[in-house]
């Protein structure tokens, strides 16, 4: 086997930790891996969480995550970095200051609540995503819950998707990209700077194993912005990468279980 001499892109994501694997940190640092890059990350909460639900969690103070954000940034480099669970007001607005002062591309995952429909931001903290998130992301990937939560529109179809994506550009995000994994049909997502408009679409796979898709979808989106694509191949590959994960996700526990991030191993194999 050949040995890597040169050194990968480096992504970094800043968000809370998943203890049952599935998401947070941990699915960003195994879609990261699994896509060619070098993941690093800064922890902004810690959750006690399984295939059923969360059952708590506790934010970092800022200090702590601004420390990890400038350790990592100032010594190794970043190529890209996407957000997740920031939990509240203070910890949006730490982050997004830190964001601004960095010369890479910024995914936006703006985390409300769970799979389970657990809250994972605090109410107050909407307004700082609004105004101070949103503003420095080179994309911004809400779901459709999200979208409501933020701009008060409620969608139901394609037509109100545009509307959603709409609204979200209006914050300041260069690129919005519209999930609209909860409508019925295939799974359909919008990605538009205003004025070209990229559908993507793929088939609705019959597997409730989809713990996870929203933070995978972001970071494989970081990793291909790092890899030196620009944002529609980015977001078109990492579409890809995520339905092949939610068609081979697995159960586990007695829940709700993950996508498999290593399923493009798995096939090769």
């Amino acid at each position: 086997m050949p040995i890597r001499t040169a050194v990968p892109p480096r992504v970094l994501t800043v968000a809370g930790s998943d203890s049952g694997g599935g998401a947070g940190i941990q699915a960003d640092l195994k879609t990261m891996l699994a896509l060619g890059v070098h993941g690093m990350s800064v922890l902004t909460a810690v959750t006690a969480q399984n295939s059923l639900g969360v059952q708590g969690a506790w934010e970092l103070p800022v200090d702590a995550v601004r420390a990890q954000y400038r350790s990592v940034v100032d010594d190794i480099g970043v190529q890209a970095v996407k957000t997740g669970m920031l939990a509240s007001a203070a910890l949006v607005e730490t982050v997004a200051g830190l964001l601004a002062g960095t010369d890479a591309p910024v995914v936006v995952d703006p985390v409300g609540v769970s799979k389970h429909g657990d809250a994972l931001l605090a109410a107050e903290a909407l307004d700082s995503v609004r105004t101070k998130l949103l503003p420095v992301a080179t994309v911004a990937t809400p779901n459709l819950d999200e979208v409501a939560q933020l701009t008060g529109v409620a969608v139901t179809d394609e037509d109100g998707m545009r509307r959603a994506a709409e609204e979200i550009l209006a914050f300041g995000p260069r690129w919005a990209l519209i999930k609209g994994g909860h409508l019925p049909g295939d799974a359909v997502d919008l990605l538009t700077d205003g004025s070209a408009e990229h559908w993507l679409r793929a088939p609705r796979y019959d597997n409730r194993h989809t713990h996870g898709t929203g933070c995978t979808l972001a970071s494989a989106i970081a990793s291909g912005l790092a890899l030196g694509q620009d944002v529609p191949t980015a977001v078109e590959g990492a579409k890809a990468y995520v339905t092949g994960a939610i068609r081979a996700g697995f159960a586990l526990g007695g829940g709700i279980g993950p996508v498999d991030h290593g399923w493009r191993t798995r096939l090769a194999e």
